[in-house]
């Protein structure tokens, strides 16, 4: 009777574990389409044995655990993979905000000389000064050249202009992404909060949280270059580097150890405000992006912008004693100006000279072909257009380069998450091949249940009558 009773039991055992596999690859096929989700497999294990007067005899087998497939070597890679990935790809989308933002401007030199470009500003402009020489006395000649020195000035204008907006909006999106990193570094720890509760005598279990968590912390990978170690009670720290290479510590168990900060420049992180270093994610990528190409060239068109006044004031105006042509205190892109008061009555084709004199119009227009040096204590090398073009060519191949990283490291992310994807990514045909094993499982012993009732019917019931 007893071995009986026993048999009985340890088949409803066996019908309980076959049960939990059959819900456990259930699971899996149903997050088959879940990039946050590592598959799940159902630890069997035997509940021991006992000694009876028959002798040993086995308690039975059991679903001991919930186990989740994972490569914590694999998830760290991934993170870092990402990380180099959003740098990478923000970088690029910075230059290109400054492409698309300037595009007539900046990018497009303008070689069919339509009006709607720098480079074509720049050289209207000289040429205006030519037809002077030329028609020194022709008020028309003045009025033409008088445009198209108002036409190169609004275009440095609206070049810095668009420049400053793209940076601003950069900062704007640094600001967003660490409002970003604070929020998800309030969820990590409180999901270590619930994990460490969970697992206080089950380590391991809580599968699904470990899911969510892993995916915060990708997401916060992809801002930050973050480093998640996990401690023995199942709950990670985050933390990243600062100067000296050392920690700062991001999240500590359940706790948020202090906010992230923009300083403007770079962020500040921890307990107590620490600079942090760095080296990947999208608010590196946004600060190379900023203080990269886009300053660059915003810097280089300030010198544009000096060198066309100074060189040309010193041109128009050789004696200093007869009026400039640019406000020599405006020397940026945002501040060049005509001189005021300048108009076609008092533009000067000559410095005093008589009529029909063409001296400053022609010492203007031929500064278009002149070399300058910065060696010589000149702002700019090159021509004015060699020198534009060469700014041109400084964001193109920044951003060309990015292009060129983002496909590189898009690359080698895919590889490394192909390599993840095979230790913890549901596969259909594995998870059906289980499910139709844990079925005819669950059926075997469902049969053996049922030989063991007729025989207690048998001995219970039928003996003896």
């Amino acid at each position: 009777m007893s071995g009986l009773y026993a048999s009985l039991n340890n088949t409803v055992k066996a019908l309980s574990a076959h049960s939990r596999a059959i819900e456990i690859a259930g699971k899996n096929l149903a997050n088959v389409n879940n990039p946050a989700y590592a598959r799940q497999r159902v630890v069997y294990g035997d509940r021991g044995t006992v000694q009876t007067p028959d002798g040993a005899e086995s308690l039975g087998l059991e679903a001991r655990a919930i186990m989740q497939l994972r490569d914590g070597l694999l998830d760290k890679q991934v993170m870092r993979e990402i990380a180099l990935k959003a740098s990478f790809e923000t970088e690029q989308q910075g230059y290109q905000r400054a492409q698309a933002a300037l595009g007539q401007n900046i990018d497009r030199t303008d070689t069919t000389n339509t009006g709607s470009g720098m480079a074509a500003a720049i050289d209207d402009y000289f040429n205006a000064f030519q037809s002077l020489a030329a028609r020194p006395t022709d008020d028309g000649e003045r009025q033409v050249l008088l445009q198209k020195a108002a036409i190169l000035t609004d275009r440095l204008h609206q070049s810095d202009s668009r420049l400053a907006q793209v940076q601003s909006d950069i900062d704007s999106s640094i600001a967003g992404n660490v409002d970003t990193v604070n929020r998800l570094l309030g969820t990590i720890a409180d999901l270590n909060g619930q994990i460490g509760r969970l697992e206080v005598n089950t380590p391991g279990a809580a599968v699904d949280l470990r899911d969510q968590r892993q995916a915060r912390l990708e997401e916060l990978a992809a801002i930050l270059p973050v480093n998640a170690v996990e401690g023995a009670n199942g709950q990670v720290q985050v933390t990243v580097k600062d100067a000296t290479n050392a920690d700062i510590v991001l999240v500590n168990l359940a706790t948020v150890s202090g906010p992230v900060a923009f300083t403007g420049t770079g962020l500040t992180a921890g307990a107590t405000a620490t600079a942090v270093a760095l080296s990947s994610g999208s608010i590196h990528g946004a600060l190379t992006a900023r203080d990269g190409a886009v300053q660059s060239l915003r810097s280089n068109l300030d010198l544009l912008a000096r060198q066309i006044v100074t060189s040309v004031n010193t041109a128009y105006n050789p004696t200093g004693t007869t009026g400039d042509f640019f406000d020599p205190a405006g020397t940026t892109a945002a501040t060049i100006a005509l001189q005021s008061g300048l108009n076609a009555s008092n533009l000067k084709a000559s410095d005093g000279g008589a009529a029909g004199d063409n001296s400053i119009a022609t010492a203007v227009a031929q500064l278009a072909s002149r070399t300058f040096s910065t060696s010589g204590g000149d702002a700019i090398d090159g021509t004015f257009s060699q020198f534009f073009a060469s700014t041109v060519s400084d964001l193109g191949q920044a951003l060309s380069s990015a292009n060129a990283r983002v496909d590189d490291q898009t690359n080698i992310e895919q590889l490394v998450r192909q390599q993840r994807e095979g230790v913890s990514s549901v596969s259909l045909d594995e998870e059906m091949s289980d499910l139709v094993r844990f079925q005819r499982a669950f059926q075997a012993s469902s049969r053996v249940f049922t030989v063991i009732d007729d025989l207690l019917d048998t001995v219970v019931n039928r003996l003896g009558r």
